[in-house]
């Protein structure tokens, strides 16, 4: 149980590090942070079953990895303009642009209405 022990605090610990660096400058978040994920740790402090542990352990870190590689802050900097914090770990994909031309994948291009065209409508 030793070594599950010490897995419980790295998780624990590199939760706490990447709450840290994810709301950095954002004392509200920082906080939520802290408090949701000593709460979480507190509220199962009383788990005794291997194979329960192992499972939270893998959730926690599967939560670390999700906080780490797709939370991004944005701020805004003066009306309409935002500007975003994106770190070296933050998960970036290919930005394609809008086609109206676009051939279907049935190999037809037909005109489909768009969600604002509905919203104009009402």
């Amino acid at each position: 149980m030793n070594s599950t022990r010490s897995l419980v605090l790295q998780t624990f610990k590199k939760l706490h590090k990447t709450r840290m660096k994810v709301f950095a400058g954002d004392e509200r978040a920082l906080v939520a942070g802290r408090l949701k994920i000593n709460e979480e740790f507190q509220k199962n402090k009383h788990v005794t079953n291997e194979e329960a542990i192992k499972a939270m352990i893998k959730l926690g870190e599967d939560v670390e990895k999700e906080l780490r590689t797709q939370v991004i802050q944005a701020r805004e900097v003066k009306p309409g303009v935002f500007e975003a914090r994106i770190t070296d770990d933050t998960v970036k994909l290919e930005n394609i642009p809008f086609n109206d031309n676009a051939v279907l994948d049935d190999g037809t291009t037909v005109n489909r209405p768009c969600c604002q065209d509905k919203a104009q409508n009402k």
